[in-house]
């Protein structure tokens, strides 16, 4: 039997210290990293070859230490890629999605990274190849192949991509009967929305700080200087989101933070008309529309419904004033969102982290429900592209069962499979079981764990365990299917998802349970599955990694900086750590539109207070860390390279003992890693390696 694999010895580059205070609530904040924030980095976004020089040297000695500690499993990581690619069909396809004459979708060339857009005649015919992102992506170090949209009279086609990875899209327009691109427009956000005639488009475009405040009109042939301003968010805390409703009658500009919004519609016929506001924004108050004949169809939080309702109003007179009920508020039972078709309102839901399917019928009011038996799993339906239909597509997928899509018909109530996702290598889900367990939190909450293991398991304690979590902005982490994650269960590792608060996953009272003064409880919960799982038999304190990116990394800091004891190791992806110092920057791109969720440092003490007492970067202390593995992107504009950076130069200069502590920094990356689905490969194979080094079994 061969020796498990221990890690190299291999000297971890030092950061130099270089120390910065400020005072601020009668506080001293003393920072001796904060040089690794480069004053260059919206240029850096933009161009990465900008980054100062000692910085990059920095990242790079980084890089290169954590290479060397993982080079022992550079062999395993190729054979957790080729299983992985095993499980995937290469030359896939979504199914197709019907509008008008033709059917739309995407597929996949085998070997290919990028998807390619086609279509068909609706009834069948030839297939027509719209844009192909495997050759759209050559030469390119990053692609990221945005939104598709084809125009209402099907001549054209707006696509947006992203090279750089910071997430500034340029949408170009293709004619289809040449396959020529034109009509370059840059630094959107990739969403656009056809006006009726298809003679241009609306679009988001980025201010000087990466944050999205500004609509446009884009006439095709001006010139991008000629683009009409149509709105500007003067709030610097404010999203807009850019959609139309089901039947195409109004463009939806949503304009929201996390917790107050508003809507205004465009009349996509007359875009230069002043969008038309259904209600002024309300502080606590959130609100989506959809629209059904002569009325506005409306997802709402307003009146105390805390987990939501759905009303309606007249189109002529859509303030709050005329808002009735249609689907009352009813406490635990959350409405996700709602889509209104000609003859039916559908609406999606959750209840004690299991979702479900909800339709109406107008003309009666007769309901019914598309929900399934196995004790976790995840359940959605698509819109697509019509609203005078019948017909419903959802994708049901659990932990042990590959996504299975369905056509439903609505009034029959009969269901016909349209595709079960192919696992080339094989797959038997009845060699796995899907459990949900619930753990007791410190204050009697009850904390939903869904897991995956392969069947005859031995509960005796001594089975790995890779427990991930989330736990913000109100993101429910659904128990689908997870190809990857298969490699490390058929190599004894128990997989386990720890539905924390501050995600949505029993309610909006359970974000709301997990965020500002009670952020802890996201921690606290995370922590309690862990002993839970323990408690259970699954596995043992030292035998758990946990995993959680962005701001589950910040859960991940947070808990090694509680809990270190527990774990063998953690993965902590694009983290957010750093989040005192960020939260007081209000130029960063993300910083105001945070507020709501993490509170306001600046203006407020009992903020900053909160804020500090659990910021992972803050709260390093003097005792032994398990080995942890530290990933982030260089042109991220959401969680910037340098929280992560900070963090692990304090990391080493404080712990006692334990590690190691590496730092993988993707130099052509951002937020989401390497783009190309097969190139994703290898960084969740890291992770794998990782993971099995930690526990003994690389």
């Amino acid at each position: 039997m061969s020796r498990p694999i221990q890690w190299p010895e291999a000297a971890a580059p030092v950061a130099e210290v270089r120390v910065t205070t400020r005072a601020l609530h009668d506080v001293q904040l003393v920072d001796s990293y904060g040089w690794l924030r480069d004053d260059n980095w919206r240029d850096v976004l933009k161009d990465p070859a900008r980054l100062a020089p000692d910085i990059r040297a920095y990242l790079e000695a980084e890089n290169r230490h954590a290479a060397a500690l993982l080079a022992p499993t550079e062999a395993l990581q190729e054979r957790l890629i080729a299983e992985m690619r095993g499980r995937i069909r290469e030359d896939d396809a979504e199914p197709a999605v019907p509008d008008g004459a033709f059917a739309y979708y995407t597929r996949y060339r085998s070997g290919g990274d990028y998807a390619l857009v086609c279509r068909q005649p609706r009834w069948g015919g030839e297939e027509m190849l719209l844009l192909d992102g495997d050759a759209e992506a050559k030469g390119h170090g990053f692609f990221q192949l945005g939104r598709a949209r084809h125009s209402p009279d099907h001549r054209l086609l707006a696509w947006a991509a992203d090279t750089r990875g910071s997430e500034y899209f340029t949408i170009r327009v293709r004619d289809l009967a040449t396959g020529e691109d034109h009509d370059s427009v840059p630094d959107t956000t990739g969403r656009m929305v056809w006006l009726r005639d298809s003679s241009g488009f609306l679009y988001v475009r980025y201010d000087e700080d990466h944050r999205d405040r500004e609509v446009y009109l884009h006439r095709l042939g001006s010139a991008v200087a000629e683009d009409v301003l149509l709105h500007r968010e003067e709030a610097p805390g404010f999203f807009i989101r850019l959609s139309a409703t089901q039947d195409g009658a109004f463009v939806t500009l949503t304009i929201a933070d996390h917790e107050t919004g508003e809507v205004r519609l465009v009349d996509p016929a007359d875009p230069l008309a002043p969008p038309r506001l259904v209600a002024p924004r309300q502080q606590g108050v959130l609100y989506e529309v959809d629209r059904h004949q002569g009325d506005l169809i409306i997802r709402t939080n307003a009146g105390g419904a805390t987990d939501f309702k759905l009303v309606r109003a007249p189109v002529a007179r859509p303030d709050r004033d005329n808002w009735q009920d249609l689907v009352p508020h009813r406490p635990g039972r959350l409405i996700l969102s709602h889509v209104a078709f000609a003859r039916h309102l559908v609406w999606q839901e959750r209840a004690e982290a299991l979702p479900s399917v909800q339709i109406r019928r107008w003309v009666d009011g007769v309901a019914h429900s598309i929900a399934f038996d196995e004790p976790a799993y995840t359940l959605s339906a698509s819109p697509g592209y019509e609203a005078d239909t019948d017909t419903l597509r959802f994708t049901y997928a659990s932990l042990s069962t590959p996504p299975e899509t369905y056509d439903y018909d609505m009034e029959s109530r009969r269901r016909t499979l349209i595709k079960r996702r192919e696992l080339p290598s094989g797959h038997v889900p009845a060699d796995y079981v899907v459990e949900r367990l619930m753990a007791r939190a410190g204050d009697c909450a009850e904390v939903p764990v869904s897991l995956l293991y392969r069947r005859g398991l031995a509960r005796d304690e001594s089975a790995p365990l890779l427990l991930y979590g989330y736990g913000a902005y109100g993101i429910a982490i659904g128990a689908g299917f997870r190809s990857g994650i298969l490699s490390l269960v058929d190599r004894g590792f128990v997989y386990a998802i720890a539905h924390v608060r501050g995600g949505m996953d029993k309610g909006f009272s359970w974000y709301e349970d997990g965020k500002r003064a009670k952020k802890t409880n996201t921690f606290t919960d995370f922590l309690a599955a862990a002993e839970a799982l323990i408690a259970a038999g699954y596995t043992r304190a030292g035998r758990i990694v946990a995993q959680g990116g962005s701001a589950g990394g910040m859960l991940m800091g947070a808990i090694a900086n509680m809990r270190p004891e527990l774990f063998a190791g953690i993965v902590a992806e694009v983290p957010f750590v750093d989040v005192l110092n960020t939260m007081l920057d209000k130029d960063l791109p993300l910083t105001p539109p945070e507020w709501p969720e993490w509170g306001n440092p600046i203006d407020s003490a009992a903020d900053f207070a909160a804020i500090r007492a659990y910021s992972p970067y803050d709260n390093v202390g003097a005792q032994r860390y398990p080995a942890m593995l530290i990933e982030a992107g260089l042109t991220d504009p959401r969680v910037t390279y340098w929280e992560p950076a900070k963090w692990v130069a304090r990391l080493r200069a404080t712990m006692t003992g334990g590690g190691p502590i590496l730092l993988r920094t993707d130099m052509a990356a951002g937020h989401g890693g390497q783009s190309g689905r097969l190139k994703r490969l290898a960084d969740e194979a890291r992770v794998q390696a990782f993971a099995l080094m930690a526990t003994g079994l690389a």
